[in-house]
């Protein structure tokens, strides 16, 4: 049996990897973007957090947190948004992952990987590298060309904010990626 131990840092800035089952591309669907957008807006009311970056890709969601102070309950907040995502996405006719015998006997639905993945930002490179490795998702797995190419994405907001110049990561090299970034 695998022990899963997670780094609790109050205040603390993680980067998360949230996949979805058997990497059923849900969020090919407007409706499932809608909803999941829907329900971390509202997780973030009861449970809030500064998100700092985010990507939505058909299968999977990369994010980058920073929790107020005193505050490390990012888990919870996942649970919230997993939780309240299935029942609202399963009452509206969405679909699911077949699951085991076992998985339902534990009351797990079809819709999300057990687990996920986060990582306990250091500093600022690497909040830095795992922004841009975030950013650069969209163009690594085939998706678009270019970053801004990418409608569901914090890039946009990068980008007036003068964090980002339109044409970043374009028609150059790929840009180096954080190791071990969940996926």
């Amino acid at each position: 049996m695998s022990v899963y131990l997670r780094y609790y840092v109050p205040g603390g800035t993680y980067f998360f990897t949230i996949v979805t089952a058997g990497r059923t591309p849900l969020f090919a669907s407007p409706v499932a973007r809608a909803t999941l957008g829907r329900i971390m807006r509202t997780c973030f009311e009861r449970y809030p957090v500064q998100v700092i970056a985010i990507v939505l890709l058909p299968d999977h969601l990369h994010t980058l947190w920073a929790l107020p102070a005193g505050d490390a309950a990012y888990s919870r907040r996942w649970q919230w948004i997993k939780r309240e995502f299935t029942r609202a996405w399963l009452a509206g006719s969405g679909c699911e992952h077949a699951v085991s015998e076992s998985a339902r006997a534990e009351r797990r639905r079809g819709v999300w990987q057990r687990r996920f993945w986060e990582h306990t930002i250091r500093d600022e490179a690497d909040l830095e590298s795992h922004s841009d490795y975030i950013h650069y998702n969209p163009v690594k797995h085939g998706l678009v060309a270019k970053p801004g190419d990418w409608p569901w994405s914090s890039f946009h907001r990068w980008v007036r904010a003068g964090c980002y110049r339109p044409d970043w990561a374009c028609c150059t090299r790929p840009i180096p990626l954080p190791r071990n970034a969940g996926e």
